[in-house]
C-alpha cells in the first residue's frame, strides 16, 4: 500500500487536484502494480514562503506549477521499475493537468510490512 503525500503551491481548482491525484495513481497502478482500490493520499497546499525549492536543481527549470509527490511504499521496487514509473507519471500528469516534466520530483521511500498499521493495531502482510 503506497502513502502518498503531495506538495504545490496553493491556488489550483478542485478539478486539477482531482487530476494530479487520479494521475499519481493511475501511474502507480500502471507501473508499480498497485491495486486499483488501494489508494491513500494526502494533499497539501501551501502558501509560497512554505514551499521551498531551488528552480533549476538538477532537472530545472521549475515553475510556479512545481510538484513534489513522496511515496511511502511497503516493498522494494527495481531501478527499472521505478523509472518506467517517472516516466509513466511525468507524461500522465502533461497529458490530464498540462504540467511540465521538469515540475514533478518524485521521492520513494519503502518500509517492512511491521512499520504498517492499516486500523485496529494490526498489520497485514503483504503490502504493496
Amino acid at each position: 500500500m503506497p502513502y502518498v503525500r503531495i506538495s504545490l503551491l496553493k491556488g489550483k481548482d478542485p478539478e486539477y487536484i482531482k487530476n494530479l491525484s487520479d494521475g499519481i495513481h493511475q501511474s502507480l497502478v500502471y507501473s508499480f502494480e498497485v491495486p486499483l482500490d488501494d489508494r491513500f493520499q494526502v494533499i497539501h497546499q501551501h502558501e509560497p514562503y512554505e514551499l521551498i525549492f531551488d528552480r533549476n536543481y538538477m532537472g530545472g527549470p521549475r515553475s510556479e506549477n512545481y510538484v513534489l509527490i513522496c511515496i511511502t511504499a511497503g516493498r522494494l521496487r527495481s531501478t527499472k521499475v521505478k523509472q518506467a514509473f517517472y516516466m509513466n507519471l511525468v507524461e500522465r500528469l502533461n497529458t490530464l493537468i498540462g504540467i511540465r516534466p521538469e515540475d514533478v520530483m518524485v521521492v520513494i521511500n519503502t518500509t517492512q510490512a511491521d512499520e504498517w498499521s492499516f486500523g485496529s493495531g494490526n498489520s497485514i502482510v503483504p503490502l504493496a
